[in-house]
């Protein structure tokens, strides 16, 4: 039976996240409906990762088998056809059997945006976190420096949380400023529940100067939520890249800054 493979950006504002909920419209849920109505049977899709209610993707990728015979572009305009305007299928390829959307991925990036300037935002708030008070972006970077390699995360991930292990390699990891918007760009091989919300909230803490530089280290090496900082806003979290072996030419990486962010 064919495996294809699908590249979906979201907004996800209107959503309680990625999985399908029975209490509340998932965006797995809405993705599988779509399809079905492509195929004319019933579709699962199994997602490189999970976001959270509010939480954006400019580059997810998901991988669902199927006994019928669609084109690439026909599963890619047909499916976009039948989801709300919100949510896109940018690509579809068909891939091995052995291909996993979640177990083959090498890594994941994310990024996380920040309005920092006094007065809030009247367009485009539910795209990025508002910090009135000045950020020390350069002070921010250095911080996120402590997190590179593989660490255990405990202090980073939400209660609820369910990985089997805290233990994550983050690769790389920056705090930039462009104007009054403070970019944190991080990749690793895997994330936890929440984990890049709680970062960003340490960080913002030390760029306030309500922390020193050394608090991300401290707070790491305590692998205690409790002894972290709070869980920033979900609205200025993107899902930007997931990155698989090269020899599957999948174009799973977006790294241009979301025209969502670039309007305000």
């Amino acid at each position: 039976m064919p495996r294809i493979a699908l590249g979906i950006e979201y907004d996800g504002s209107a959503f309680r996240g990625w999985q399908s909920q029975e209490s509340a419209v998932g965006i797995q849920s809405l993705v599988e409906r779509a399809l079905a109505d492509v195929a004319d049977h019933p579709i699962e899709v199994m997602a490189a990762g999970r976001t959270d209610a509010g939480v954006h993707a400019l580059m997810q990728v998901v991988h669902f088998d199927t006994s019928a015979q669609r084109s690439e572009r026909g599963w890619t305009l047909g499916a976009t056809s039948n989801l709300p305007k919100q949510i896109s299928v940018l690509w579809a390829r068909e891939v091995s059997e052995a291909f996993h959307a979640r177990y083959s991925a090498q890594s994941r990036s994310y990024r996380y945006y920040i309005l920092n300037r006094p007065i809030r935002p009247a367009i485009g708030a539910d795209y990025v976190s508002w910090v009135r008070e000045p950020l020390d972006a350069p002070i921010m970077h250095r911080a996120a420096q402590h997190l590179l390699g593989e660490h255990d995360f405990t202090s980073f991930r939400a209660a609820q949380c369910q990985a089997r292990t805290p233990m994550r390699f983050v690769q790389s990891v920056t705090v930039t400023r462009t104007g009054e918007i403070i970019e944190l760009a991080i990749t690793a091989n895997a994330f936890l529940h929440h984990m890049v919300r709680n970062i960003a909230g340490v960080l913002i803490a030390i760029g306030k100067g309500d922390q020193p530089v050394e608090w991300t280290r401290e707070v790491l090496e305590a692998r205690d939520r409790t002894q972290g900082g709070i869980t920033a806003p979900a609205g200025g979290l993107y899902l930007t890249a997931i990155r698989y072996a090269a020899a599957l030419q999948l174009s799973s990486e977006r790294n241009e800054r979301p025209a969502s962010i670039s309007a305000i």
